[in-house]
C-alpha cells in the first residue's frame, strides 16, 4: 500500500466502503498496540522501528482531502438511515471506519524528517485539514451530540483526543487575535534576559583577556588546598580562571545507574500553521456549545459501569482538562462545562489518582507509564480547582453560591486536602518528570491560595480528619512466650471438647418475639461469665453468632470502624502549613527551583510562595539553612540576569542574613548546614540543643511516692478541675515536672491511664456538642433570659466551657434567640437623672430585645394595634398554628421545626411585612435560617405550654374588635395610626410612645356630652401627654384639631394648646 499512487488508494478505501473488511484496520494499528511495549531486544526492536517508519508512510499518504472525501461521504450515507433499517454491516462499517481516523491520527510524527518550525504545516496539520475540508469534522460533531449514536461515544473522544494531541488551548484561544498586554510583557521580560545573560558573559570574555601573551600566564601556588602529595596545589592557568577549579576536573564522568536516571519529559508542544488553529478553535468552540456536556455523560457512564477498555479513562481526564481550560481562555461560561464540575468530579480523579499512585509502586515495571497516567489525572484535578476559582469571580450570584458550595465540600473531606501532601511526599524524580513536579507545585499552590481565602471570612472551620488509634503497649508475659505452636493445639482441643456446642440460643417455633429471644440469648451468655463456666457461655456465644447476630455484629464493627477512622475537628490554616514543614516536601520543591531559567514566573512565584510560608508565617527558616539550598541561593544571586527573578533573590537574601545570625549565637549552625532537620531538630537549632540526661526517667524516693500516695487521697475526693495542678505546689520537691508526676501516679497504681489526668484545653478547641450540654444550656437560657447579661450568666455557670462566638452560634443554632443582638449586655437608664423624664415599667420593656416567649402588658397594647390596622385575620390565623402545633406535640411526644406556610393572600401580605415579622419574633418564631429555608418555623425547643400561652398573648382583647371595626368603617386620611406606620424605623421609645398615644386617639373619637367635659378631657390628655416627645406630641395636633372643631371650641382653646405642644 506504501507504494500506491493515490488514484489506487482511494479505489482501495473505495472498495473497502463496498465490502466492509478489517484489512485497513489491521495495517494501520498502532505499534506500541502490536508490541505491547518498545522492544528490548535489538532483533524485534529493528521490526519495530521498521513498522513504525511503514505508518508514517501510511499517515503521509492519508493526508488527502479526496481520501477522507470518500470516507466521509461513506459515513454520512450510513448516518442517514434510521435505526430500524441499519443492518449490522452497516454498524460494524461505521465503527471501521472511527476506527481507521483513529489509527491514522495515532500515528507518531518522525522529528527527524519533520524538522518544522512553529507555524509550518506538519503531516499532522495536514491530516487535520484533510478532516476539515472533507466535513468529517462535522459528522465527529454530529456523532458526539446525537442520541441515536450514543455507542460511539468513546470513538468519538478518542478521535477528538488525538486530533489535538499537538496543540494547547492557550495557543487555540489566542488563534487568529491580537497579542494581549500581559504576553506582550512576558515576551519582554524573557528577552531582557536573555540580553541581560549576553552582556554579562560579554563582560567576562573581556575580563579573562590577560595583558599578556598567553604564553606569559604563568603558575600559582593555592596555599590550604593540598594536591595528592602533602604540598599545596600549583595552578597553571590565569587567575580568572581559578572560580572554576575543582579536583574533578580531568576525571571521567560516573555512569549514573539506569535506575537512577531522571525521568523525561514528554516532547513539547508545537505551533500548528494557523489556518489549522483557526479550525480548530471553532471546532472547540461548537463542541463546547452542542457537545460537551452530553459526551462527557456518556463516557463517564461507561467508565463508572465499566463497559470501556482498560485506561479508556484516560481520553476522559484529558478531555476535562482541555477544554475546561479552552473554556476558562475563551470567555468563561460556567454552563457549558456543567457536566464535569461537580464533587462527582473530583471524587473520581481522586480516586484515580490513588490508584495510579498504587499501581505505580507496585507494577515497577510499567511504573512510567502509571506516572503518565496519574500526571493526566493531576491535570484533570488542577482545571478543576481553576474553574472553581474562575466560578467563585464571577457576577452572577448563584455561580458564585455554586461555587462555595463546591469548596465546602472539597475542603471538609480530608482526602481532597491531603492529596498534594502525599504526592508531594512521595514524589519520585525517576519515575515522574519534571513537568509532573511543575503541575502540582502549581496545583498545590492554587489550593492553597483557594484555602485561605475561604478561611478568612469564617471564624471557625469544620473538617474531617482521621484518628489514629494508639495500641496499648502491654507487658510481655514470659510464659505465653515459651508456649510452642504444638502446646496451644493441645490445649485448644482439649477444651474443644468441653464446648457445649448442644446450647440453642433462639426458638424459631416460639412465641415470644427475636428482640426479646436476643436480649435473654445476651443474658444467658453474661450470666455463664459470672458463673465462669466459660465453655458454656463461648458455645452459646457461637450459637448465637451462626444465627441472627452475624449480620448485626457486622455492620456494628463497620459503624465503630468508621466512628473511630474519621471525627470532626476545627480547622486551622497555619496547622494544615505546619505539615509542608517536612524535607520530605521541602526537597520536590528546591528540585524544581533547580531550574528557575527554565520555569515561568508563576511556577518560580509558586515555589518562593510556599517556602516564605514555612520561613516567614511559620517561622521555620531554618529548615532552609541547607549546604544545597545555599549553593542554589549563590547561584541565584551570582546570575547576570538576577534583576529579572527580584522575588528569589529577595528570600534567598533574607534566608541568608537569618542564618549568619543565628550563626553569631550557634557556633555549630555551619555544622548543621550538611542535614536536612526535621522540625525537632529545626527547634534545637534555633532555640538550643537539649542536655544530655534530660529525658531519663525522673527518680522517685520512697519518702517522696508517700508524700504524693497521702496529698492524693486528701485530694481525690475534693471537685477541683485539675488535680495535679493542685499537687504540684504542694510536693516537697518542686523539680518534678507535671508530665513526671502524672506517670508516677500510673506506676503507683493510683490512677488508671495517663488519659484520666489529660490537661482540660480550653473551649475554642471543643467542637461537638452532646445532648447532656444542650439540656444544661437550655435550662441556663431559661434562668437567665430576663438578666440584663444573658451570655455572661450562662459563659460563668456552663460546665463546658467553650468561647462567647461559639455559645452566640449553638444558642442561634437552636432556635434559643433570633438575633446576636439580643445577647448583648442591657443597659440600664438611671431613672433619676437630671433632665430625664421618669419612664415607666411597659415603657422600659419596649426599649430592650424582646426575647423569645417573653411577653408582658406591653403586647397586648401592640396587639390592639394589628386588630385596628386589620391585620385581624393573620393574628388570629398565627394563634390557630400554634394552637394545632402545640396539640400535635402533646400527642405524638416529639418536636421538631414546624414551618408556619400561608395560603392566603391576605396572610401572605402579613407575612411580608415588618411588623408582622416583629410580632413572629416576639412570640419565638425563627426567621429562615438560610437560603434553602423560605418560610418561619416554630422551633423544637418551644414546649406546648410555652406555644399555648403565645397563642393566649395573641387573642383579641374585649374592644379590639369593635374598634377594628370602627376605624375600617370610618377611615380617615391624617389618622394617627397610618403616621405611625410611617415611622416603623423608629426607636424603641418612640415605638412605646406611640402605643399609648393610640389609646389617647380612640378616647378623642368618643362624643362628649358639654364643651366643659370636652376641654375636662383635653386637660387630663395634656397632663398624660407631658412626659411625650415632641415628635409624638405633633402626631396628635391633627387629632385634637378635629376634635376642637366638632366641639366647638372657641379657638382660644386651639391656640393654648398647640402653644402647650409646642
Amino acid at each position: 500500500i506504501m507504494y500506491l499512487s493515490i488514484t489506487e488508494l482511494i479505489h482501495v478505501v473505495l472498495m473497502l466502503s463496498l465490502f466492509p473488511h478489517r484489512l485497513m484496520v489491521n495495517l494501520t494499528q498502532p505499534a506500541l498496540l502490536c508490541f505491547g511495549k518498545v522492544p528490548d531486544d535489538p532483533t524485534v526492536r529493528h521490526h519495530f522501528l521498521e513498522v513504525v517508519s511503514y505508518l508514517q508512510a501510511y499517515k503521509e499518504a492519508f493526508a488527502n482531502e479526496k481520501v477522507f472525501g470518500v470516507l466521509s461521504e461513506t459515513l454520512y450515507n450510513l448516518l442517514q438511515l434510521d435505526w430500524e433499517q441499519r443492518q449490522e454491516e452497516d454498524n460494524l462499517l461505521i465503527e471501521r471506519i472511527l476506527l481507521l481516523v483513529r489509527n491514522v491520527l495515532h500515528v507518531p510524527a518522525d522529528p527527524y524528517e519533520e524538522k518544522n518550525v512553529d507555524d509550518d504545516a506538519s503531516v499532522h496539520d495536514k491530516l487535520l485539514w484533510a478532516i476539515h475540508m472533507s466535513g468529517l469534522d462535522d459528522l465527529i460533531k454530529f456523532l458526539a451530540s446525537a442520541q441515536s449514536e450514543q455507542q460511539w461515544s468513546m470513538h468519538v473522544l478518542e478521535v477528538i483526543s488525538l486530533m489535538f494531541r499537538d496543540q494547547t488551548p492557550e495557543l487555540l484561544v489566542s488563534a487568529g487575535q491580537a497579542r494581549s498586554a500581559q504576553e506582550k510583557q512576558r515576551d519582554a521580560q524573557e528577552l531582557e534576559a536573555l540580553r541581560q545573560k549576553e552582556q554579562a558573559e560579554k563582560r567576562s570574555r573581556t575580563l579573562q583577556r590577560g595583558t599578556r601573551h598567553s604564553r606569559f600566564g604563568g603558575s600559582y601556588v593555592v596555599q590550604g588546598l593540598k594536591s595528592i602529595g602533602e604540598k599545596d596545589v600549583i595552578y597553571h592557568r590565569g587567575l580568572h580562571n581559578f572560580k572554576n577549579y575543582t579536583h574533578d576536573e580531568g576525571k571521567a564522568v560516573r555512569r549514573v545507574p539506569k535506575r537512577k536516571l531522571h525521568a523525561r519529559d514528554s516532547e513539547g508542544k508545537r505551533r500548528s500553521a494557523l489556518n489549522v488553529r483557526l479550525f480548530l478553535r471553532e471546532f472547540c468552540m461548537d463542541f463546547l456549545e452542542n457537545c460537551y456536556n452530553r459526551l462527557m455523560y456518556l463516557v463517564k457512564e461507561g467508565l463508572i459501569r465499566e463497559q470501556a477498555q482498560q485506561h479508556d479513562e484516560t481520553y476522559y481526564l484529558w478531555a476535562l482538562s482541555f477544554f475546561m481550560a479552552f473554556n476558562r481562555g475563551n470567555g468563561f461560561r460556567a454552563d457549558l462545562v456543567s457536566e464535569t464540575m461537580s464533587i462527582r468530579a473530583f471524587h473520581f480523579i481522586e480516586r484515580n489518582i490513588t490508584n495510579y499512585y498504587e499501581m505505580m509502586l507496585t507494577d515497577r515495571k510499567e511504573a512510567t507509564s502509571w506516572s503518565r497516567r496519574m500526571h493526566l489525572a493531576l491535570k484533570a484535578y488542577q482545571e478543576l480547582l481553576l474553574t472553581v476559582n474562575e466560578m467563585d469571580r464571577s457576577r452572577d450570584e448563584n455561580i458564585r453560591q455554586s461555587a462555595n458550595v463546591i469548596k465546602s465540600n472539597i475542603f471538609y473531606l480530608m482526602e481532597y486536602r491531603e492529596i498534594f501532601l502525599t504526592l508531594l511526599r512521595k514524589f519520585d524524580e525517576t519515575k515522574q518528570p519534571r513537568t509532573f513536579l511543575r503541575d502540582l507545585v502549581e496545583s498545590t499552590h492554587l489550593f492553597l491560595r483557594m484555602l485561605e481565602r475561604f478561611c478568612k471570612g469564617r471564624n471557625n472551620l469544620v473538617v474531617q480528619k482521621r484518628v489514629k488509634r494508639k495500641k496499648s503497649k502491654g507487658r510481655k508475659n514470659p510464659a505465653a512466650a515459651e508456649t510452642t505452636p504444638e502446646a496451644l493445639e493441645e490445649t485448644w482441643g482439649a477444651l474443644s471438647e468441653a464446648l457445649t456446642e448442644c446450647a440453642v440460643p433462639f426458638d424459631a417455633a416460639s412465641e415470644t418475639p427475636l428482640e426479646e429471644q436476643r436480649t435473654e440469648a445476651m443474658v444467658r451468655v453474661q450470666d455463664a461469665l459470672l458463673n465462669r463456666q466459660g465453655p458454656e457461655a463461648l458455645g452459646l456465644l457461637r450459637a448465637a453468632r451462626n444465627t441472627v447476630f452475624e449480620e448485626d455484629a457486622e455492620l456494628e464493627e463497620e459503624e465503630e470502624l468508621e466512628s473511630v477512622r474519621v471525627s470532626e475537628t476545627e480547622f486551622n490554616f497555619l496547622d494544615f502549613i505546619k505539615r509542608f514543614a517536612n524535607p520530605n516536601i521541602v526537597r520536590p520543591y528546591l528540585l524544581l527551583l533547580r531550574s528557575y531559567s527554565q520555569n515561568s514566573p508563576h511556577t518560580n512565584h509558586c515555589i518562593t510562595r510556599m517556602l516564605h510560608r514555612l520561613a516567614v508565617d511559620l517561622k521555620m527558616d531554618a529548615l532552609l539553612f541547607q549546604l544545597s539550598v545555599f549553593c542554589l541561593f549563590n547561584k541565584i544571586l551570582g546570575d547576570p540576569a538576577a534583576a529579572a527573578y527580584k522575588e528569589l533573590v529577595t528570600f534567598a537574601k533574607f534566608v541568608l542574613s537569618r542564618f549568619f545570625a543565628l550563626a553569631a549565637k550557634n557556633n555549630k549552625a555551619f555544622v548543621e548546614l550538611l542535614f536536612w532537620k526535621s522540625v525537632g531538630a529545626v527547634r534545637e537549632m534555633t532555640e538550643g540543643y537539649s542536655k544530655e540526661g534530660s529525658k531519663k526517667k525522673a527518680k522517685w524516693t520512697p519518702e517522696e511516692e508517700d508524700e504524693l500516695r497521702t496529698l492524693y487521697e486528701e485530694h481525690r475526693d475534693s471537685e477541683v478541675p485539675d488535680i495535679v495542678e493542685t499537687l504540684l505546689p504542694l510536693l516537697s520537691n518542686t523539680t518534678h515536672t507535671r508530665r513526671q508526676v502524672v506517670a508516677q501516679l500510673v506506676v503507683m497504681g493510683l490512677v488508671d491511664s495517663v488519659k484520666d489526668l489529660k490537661k482540660q484545653r480550653k473551649g475554642t478547641r471543643i467542637v461537638l456538642w452532646t445532648e447532656e450540654q444542650e439540656e444544661e444550656l437550655q435550662m441556663l437560657f431559661e434562668e437567665f433570659r430576663d438578666s440584663d447579661d444573658v451570655l455572661g450568666n450562662i459563659l460563668k455557670k456552663v460546665t463546658a466551657k467553650r468561647s462567647r462566638a461559639r455559645m452566640v452560634e449553638k444558642l442561634l443554632s437552636m432556635g434559643l434567640v433570633s438575633d446576636r443582638r439580643e445577647l448583648h449586655k442591657k443597659r440600664r437608664r438611671n431613672p433619676n437623672a437630671p433632665g430625664k423624664s421618669p419612664i415607666k415599667e411597659d415603657l422600659i420593656w419596649a426599649r430592650r430585645p424582646h426575647n423569645s416567649w417573653c411577653w408582658s402588658t406591653v403586647d397586648k397594647w401592640s396587639l390592639k394595634l394589628y386588630f385596628v390596622t386589620g391585620m385581624s385575620g393573620p393574628v388570629l390565623w398565627l394563634q390557630n398554628c400554634l394552637n394545632r402545633t402545640a396539640d400535635d406535640r402533646e400527642e405524638e411526644g416529639l418536636s421538631q421545626p414546624v414551618p408556619i406556610v400561608p395560603l392566603t393572600e391576605e396572610n401572605e401580605d402579613a407575612m411580608e411585612k415588618k411588623s408582622f415579622q416583629r410580632l413572629l419574633r416576639k412570640i419565638g418564631v425563627r426567621a429562615p435560617a438560610d437560603e434553602q429555608e423560605s418560610f418561619w418555623r416554630i422551633p423544637a425547643q418551644m414546649r406546648p405550654s410555652q406555644l399555648r400561652g403565645a397563642a393566649e398573648v395573641l387573642s383579641p382583647s374585649q374592644d379590639a374588635p369593635a374598634a377594628g371595626a370602627e376605624e375600617s368603617e370610618q377611615p380617615t386620611p391624617w389618622s394617627p395610626i397610618q403616621e405611625h406606620h410611617q415611622g416603623e424605623a423608629d426607636s424603641h421609645e418612640q415605638r412605646a410612645q406611640a402605643l399609648r398615644a393610640l389609646l389617647l386617639a380612640r378616647k378623642m373619637k368618643q362624643p362628649s356630652a358639654s364643651a366643659e367635659h370636652t376641654g375636662q378631657q383635653i386637660r387630663h390628655w395634656l397632663s398624660e401627654m407631658a412626659p411625650y416627645s415632641l415628635y409624638i406630641a405633633l402626631l396628635l395636633t391633627r387629632t385634637l384639631c378635629a376634635l376642637v372643631q366638632s366641639s366647638a371650641l372657641y379657638i382660644s382653646h386651639y391656640l393654648i394648646l398647640s402653644l402647650y405642644l409646642l
